[in-house]
């Protein structure tokens, strides 16, 4: 199933980095190689995701990296599936990949597949035999590991270590005509059985797989490895930089093995710190096992990280990049602040975000000395932060809708919202005064009846220069249109989801209020016509996205990020003692 998600906007190729953008490491090692004529002056990188699952907001880091570097050097980068593993990859994978890139801002210099080079990768593994470099081996996965010893223990050799050539010829040709069962027998490297580097000890080049591949078909049975095809497929596109995050670095040497046993073009690996977001989960088996029992709606729900989940939440691929080149690239891997990435997500949406007035949990408001059938249009503005944006007009009427946190019929301290005897600020409107509220059996306040000051048309302060301590925002009731709002919190509660008692997976952190559905809000009638994948700052509430489940007439908006609201921080603080002075004055 593929997920439903916005179109993708027509994003331009990301902008390169200017060269006044602060130095890392993995820049000044391409300096020096350039100054070096290491490469002869060329900068080639390459994006590999396996197509096994949707990428998510750690490989957005990657990609900006990849893009980014090649970009700022004149260099290229292309666009490879590792795609080795069929029993794990699907086409569906590989389009959202490919989509996400797009989306991301980036266009690769080249489209290549890992199984474009089985081939090669074939003739190069024949060519290791030949050199007594690699032997098939009998012995069983779990065999394999006992035999490989541990960090402090060497491994012991293979009983099938020392087989002839031509018997290694002979069993390699009878795998790849699909002789063996899965699992019967690998193709090993002989590198070193008593290396402090596990990896290094014989590592498996090739396994039995009879899978139907999701390009080559049944053309083959046994898949290469991914540290036996990854170097050979980096130094067939004459990659000069290959950056990966730092659980690969163990794997550097056997990367580099491979390279100089076959003699070809030397690429290089370059390790670096994956992105870990506090709250978020990012591993594709660990979101996969979301999808599958559906603690989630699928990959593009908007509280999974993947790229298409955030697109669909409303983030913006400019947002993401310019949280990418905040955080950098180092050495150590750490943990990012989820409020860091919300806060370029709020930056970006502040300056793009037409604003407009929606009331999500509604409270009816009369105001009964405001003629009945009257109604006004007020100018609105519809982006301070853009004066091209220009002005639009919200009708205003005797009925209104405002927000229930926005009235508290016995008012705590700090409080300045509408209250009885109390006077606010409508955004656009009046002055109104709260003069009664009529409540339901339960006493519930379910309606706020008030007066107006008609000298204060737009909001302004009347003649005689009284002052109110709030605005606060409003929708007429009879322009109202309905539509239902989905309010997202954190997915998880712990901010290392992967922290779990014994016996516990990751679900056991699971968020039970990090969706609140809510279908009766209440929205300007401006929106009435607003197209899936439209951003909009609800005035005082956050940033908000049309959801591709809206249908005419009954819009659907998820809430992308919530604006900082001083009353809420105020009121969550106990006791009265912990409220700043500033607060207080």
């Amino acid at each position: 199933m593929n997920p439903s998600n916005p179109p993708i906007e027509a994003a331009a190729k990301a902008p390169s980095a200017p060269t006044a953008a602060p130095s890392n490491f993995i820049r000044d090692i391409i300096l020096d190689d350039l100054k070096t004529n290491k490469y002869s002056g060329r900068v080639q990188t390459r994006f590999p995701p396996e197509p096994n699952g949707y990428l998510h907001i750690g490989h957005a880091k990657a990609i900006c990296l990849d893009f980014g570097l090649a970009d700022e050097f004149g260099g290229k980068t292309n666009l490879r599936f590792d795609d080795t593993n069929p029993s794990k990859e699907e086409t569906e994978y590989v389009d959202s990949i490919m989509a996400d890139v797009k989306w991301l801002g980036f266009h690769w210099d080249g489209l290549f597949y890992a199984s474009d080079y089985f081939d090669q990768l074939y003739a190069w593994a024949v060519q290791l035999i030949k050199a007594g470099k690699a032997y098939v081996d009998d012995l069983s996965a779990d065999e394999i590991r006992k035999y490989r010893g541990t960090l402090t223990e060497p491994g012991k050799d293979s009983p099938y270590r020392n087989r002839s050539v031509d018997e290694n010829l002979n069993l390699f040709e009878r795998m790849r005509a699909g002789e063996f069962p899965d699992g019967a027998r690998v193709l090993r490297a002989k590198v070193d059985m008593a290396s402090p580097n596990l990896n290094m000890r014989d590592p498996v080049m090739y396994r039995i797989l009879h899978a139907e591949h999701h390009r080559t078909g049944n053309k083959w049975c046994m898949y290469p490895m991914y540290d036996y095809a990854h170097g050979q497929s980096d130094s067939l596109e004459r990659v000069t930089h290959s950056m990966c995050t730092l659980e690969f670095e163990d794997h550097r040497p056997l990367y580099n093995w491979f390279i100089q046993q076959l003699g070809i073009f030397p690429s290089q690996q370059i390790e670096f710190d994956r992105l870990n977001l506090t709250y978020t989960l990012l591993s594709k088996r660990k979101l996969l096992q979301l999808v599958e029992e559906k603690h989630v709606s699928g990959w593009d729900d908007p509280r999974m990280p993947t790229l298409v989940g955030i697109r669909r939440r409303g983030y913006t691929p400019e947002a993401i990049r310019n949280f990418c080149g905040a955080i950098g690239v180092s050495k150590t891997n750490g943990s990012i602040e989820l409020a860091m990435l919300e806060h370029f997500v709020r930056e970006d949406l502040n300056k793009r975000a037409p604003r407009v007035m929606a009331v999500v949990r509604p409270l009816k408001v009369v105001i009964d000395n405001y003629p009945e059938n009257q109604v006004e249009e007020m100018d609105a503005v519809n982006n301070p932060e853009d004066a091209s944006a220009g002005t639009r007009k919200v009708p205003f009427s005797r009925v209104l809708y405002i927000e229930q946190d926005d009235f508290r019929e016995d008012p705590p301290k700090q409080y300045f919202r509408l209250a009885p005897s109390r006077e606010v600020r409508l955004r656009y409107g009046y002055f109104v005064k709260c003069t009664s509220v009529v409540k339901n059996e339960k006493g519930e306040v379910v309606e706020v009846h008030c007066t107006y000051d008609p000298a204060t048309r737009g909001g302004n302060s009347p003649p005689d220069g009284r002052k109110v301590k709030a605005t606060i925002h409003w929708v007429s009731a009879a322009h109202a249109i309905d539509a239902e709002v989905q309010m997202y919190e954190t997915l998880f509660t712990k901010e290392d989801p992967n922290q779990t008692v014994e016996g516990q997976d990751v679900t056991a952190n699971l968020n039970p209020n990090s969706l609140e559905v809510i279908r009766n809000a209440k929205l300007e009638p401006s929106l009435a016509n607003a197209s899936v994948g439209n951003r909009y700052q609800f005035e005082r509430l956050g940033y908000f996205c049309v959801d591709p489940d809206s249908a005419p007439g009954k819009p659907v908006f998820n809430r992308t990020v919530a604006l900082k609201d001083t009353w809420a921080k105020i009121e969550k603080r106990t006791p009265e003692k912990a409220i700043p002075e500033k607060a207080k004055r």
